[in-house]
């Protein structure tokens, strides 16, 4: 049964606060072609959770060090630049939120979701030469619609996730039926608050069903590709989901081969592991 509200609006959404400054600000910094590794480097510093957080994956076991790295400095060494940038941008927007008074909404699992989203968005970029930072951005917020509607109306989308449930649906159709809005179109609105760049913006907007007139590489489409791999990962079927994947005309505009996809499923798997337990324990 469907309650008795009224369709969300977009102009519902309109008022959701901004991204703290500072976030912004460093966002904004890591996202800067000129920006001095000296820069990133002192910001961090500057924040102990994002200090614990970079220094608890370089010592991770993924990256083997012989001695413990103890400063930011040999972070960004054993690391490299781009790895600190993901790493720090995951961890200022994780950071960002607390877990909505939601029922049936996992607070966890939608991170770790998230985390592996971005991993896998960012290794397609790489294989497609696309953005990487970008693609591991928005793949991380790829789902952010969904935090904003767990956390602003926790109510009536704990009954949307109720009714993805028992009527057995996708989460998209749920939130049409009872919200009169999807959460792609909630996070496209809300990245577009919070300042990020369009190609961004329209990916999270629209990760779901690509729009036909996206170019091959744009970033929408390479969310869309990882989203659908990421499924793979977190049923333990990678490979089935690697050939499902690589057979749709997503993967074809991509002009990889499908070998790329169960190579890219293979790295993402002990990366997106090796992410969340620096940036979610």
């Amino acid at each position: 049964m469907k309650p008795a509200y009224e369709p969300l609006q977009i102009a519902d959404v309109r008022d959701l606060p901004a991204l703290p400054a500072a976030v912004l600000e460093l966002l904004d910094m890591l996202g800067r072609d000129d920006v001095e590794i000296s820069e990133i480097v002192a910001r961090i510093s500057l924040d102990q959770a994002l200090t614990a957080k970079t220094l608890r994956l370089a010592n991770s076991s993924f990256y083997g060090m012989p001695r413990h790295v103890a400063s930011v400095t040999d972070a960004t060494a054993v690391l490299g630049l781009r790895t600190v940038r993901a790493v720090v941008t995951a961890a200022v927007l994780t950071g960002s939120f607390k877990p909505p008074a939601c029922r049936g909404f996992d607070f966890m699992a939608f991170w770790r979701h998230a985390v592996n989203i971005a991993v896998i968005a960012r290794l397609v970029a790489a294989e497609a030469g696309a953005d990487t930072d970008a693609a591991f951005t928005a793949g991380l917020l790829h789902d952010v619609g969904q935090l904003v509607l767990a956390s602003a109306y926790p109510e009536r989308f704990a009954e949307v996730l109720a009714h993805r449930a028992e009527a057995e649906t996708t989460l998209h159709d749920a939130e049409l039926a009872l919200l009169g809005i999807d959460h792609g179109a909630v996070g496209g609105l809300v990245a577009e608050h919070w300042r990020f760049p369009q190609p961004i913006v329209e990916a999270i907007g629209h990760h779901q069903a690509p729009p036909a007139h996206a170019p091959a590489l744009a970033l929408v489409r390479i969310v869309h590709v990882a989203d659908q791999l990421a499924c793979g990962l977190e049923r333990g079927t990678p490979a089935a989901d690697a050939a499902s994947v690589t057979g749709h005309s997503a993967w074809a505009d991509l002009g990889l081969p499908a070998e790329v996809a169960v190579r890219i499923l293979a790295e993402a798997e002990l990366q997106t592991q090796t992410l969340c337990a620096a940036l979610l324990t």
